[in-house]
């Protein structure tokens, strides 16, 4: 019998500032890297998953689902997966994850799993673990450790933050349905063959009866009209201009120094919401 230790990292801010936090006040601790990798993650996750290995000096194993994006689309009728039906993560997130402890425990391993739940996220819960051998750790409740924590933690240590805060909010998937429409249209300008592959997967799916699209309301070529774009670009801008005016004032922090989080700035036909285990 043997004590494991294991933290998940999303590609996210918070989950790599656990590690970091992790690495520093508890250096004794023997902690296994993971990252489940469904294939369709951004550029920009895969470059700072390298990035955060520098500064841990060891690697983040990758898991990968036995079974592909494509497999269980079809496996679900093409239907999109949704806030509402979120195979994705429980197929490509979820199980790899499962499956790659279950030997662990079946060896009689005690395994504790470390998640990157912040002090100020009381609304959150992380994944409950229904298995014997296997108990989540919420070290940064502990801790007291919030998103200015966090901040903190990822600028003093020098790893800073994935480059797709410049324009996105959540690491994940490409096409996560979570994403709100302004950054859709950042997908397309960034990546547009991504943005591409997200259209013909949305296409494939409404021929096949889904009731979903990737973004609420509208299909993502609706969605990239110019006169559309324009709307969007112009909604947003006034959104966030009204959320800077209600943010106060820290003397401690006067600029702040992390890339926005535009998920302070949510439409009203835009759910916030997230995945905890892939954008944490």
């Amino acid at each position: 019998m043997a004590e494991r230790h294991v933290l998940g990292i999303s590609g996210g801010k918070d989950s790599a500032a656990l590690a970091v936090h992790m690495r520093q006040a508890h250096p004794e601790l023997n902690i296994e890297y993971f990252f489940t990798d469904t294939g369709e993650e951004l550029p920009e996750v895969y470059e700072f998953l390298g990035r955060l290995e520098g500064y841990l000096g060891k690697p983040i194993e990758r898991l990968n689902p036995r079974r592909d994006f494509d497999f269980w689309l079809r496996e679900y009728n093409h239907f999109l997966p949704s806030p509402q039906t979120r195979w994705c993560t429980r197929k490509l997130k979820l199980t790899p994850f499962e499956q790659w402890v279950k030997p662990m425990m079946a060896s009689g391993d005690k395994v504790t799993s470390y998640v990157a739940i912040r002090a100020d996220e009381d609304y959150r819960e992380g994944y409950s673990s229904k298995q014997d051998g296997l108990s989540v750790s919420l070290p940064f409740r502990t801790a007291g450790i919030d998103k200015a924590g966090v901040m903190d933690i990822l600028e003093s240590s020098g790893v800073g933050y994935p480059k797709y805060y410049e324009w996105r909010s959540r690491s994940g998937c490409t096409f996560c349905f979570f994403q709100q429409k302004i950054e859709w249209v950042r997908l397309k300008e960034r990546h547009p063959d991504k943005f591409e592959e997200a259209k013909a997967l949305e296409k494939d799916a409404l021929e096949h009866g889904s009731p979903f699209t990737w973004s609420s309301g509208e299909s993502l070529s609706e969605l990239e009209q110019p006169e559309r774009v324009a709307q969007i670009v112009a909604d947003f801008e006034k959104r966030r201009e009204r959320a800077r005016a209600v943010i106060p004032i820290n003397p401690l922090r006067p600029v702040r120094s992390c890339p926005e989080d535009i998920d302070d700035v949510y439409g009203e036909d835009e759910g916030n919401g997230s995945c905890v285990i892939c954008h944490k």
